[in-house]
């Protein structure tokens, strides 16, 4: 059975060696350590990594999870040394914050997701410390108004 860029008729063509490092990639609060070809800001994925990772497949139709398959934009699998994950990121509708000095990504909720949360009015869980380092979690405070202040000192 033919996997991956093979599925996809991907002929890989004698390309400079991009040295393989660590990545992690946190996706849905699960951070999984893969390995990836940086070159400068684009970190391209094996087909294993991206599915070790994210939980989809490279094949002939696209990227596939289960049932669902999203077509591969045009181009986006035409390198050998993997997919990017910027590319991957926007083929899925989900923000993508990269750090690649630190070797390290996160994937946001896909656009669908946030839209419910934003519709629901209903703000997600958390829990931080009061000045005195005593812990105050948002569920504890449902039925009652709430005001949170929020600073930056970017």
């Amino acid at each position: 059975m033919r996997r991956g860029a093979e599925a996809a008729g991907i002929a890989p063509p004698n390309y400079p060696s991009v040295p393989e490092q660590p990545f992690v990639i946190i996706d849905d609060g699960r951070p999984v350590a893969v390995p990836a070809q940086v070159d400068g800001v684009e970190v391209r994925l094996p087909d294993g990594a991206v599915q070790a990772a994210l939980g989809w497949e490279l094949k002939a139709e696209g990227l596939c999870r289960g049932d669902v398959c999203v077509p591969l934009r045009h181009g986006a699998s035409r390198d050998p040394l993997g997919l990017d994950l910027a590319d991957i990121a926007e083929m899925l509708c989900r923000p993508l914050a990269l750090d690649v000095e630190e070797g390290a990504a996160y994937l946001g909720a896909p656009v669908e997701e946030r839209c419910l949360a934003l519709a629901s009015l209903e703000a997600p869980d958390f829990t931080l410390p009061d000045l005195g380092g005593r812990l105050h979690t948002l569920r504890d405070q449902r039925g009652r108004k709430v005001m949170l202040v929020a600073y930056a000192s970017w």
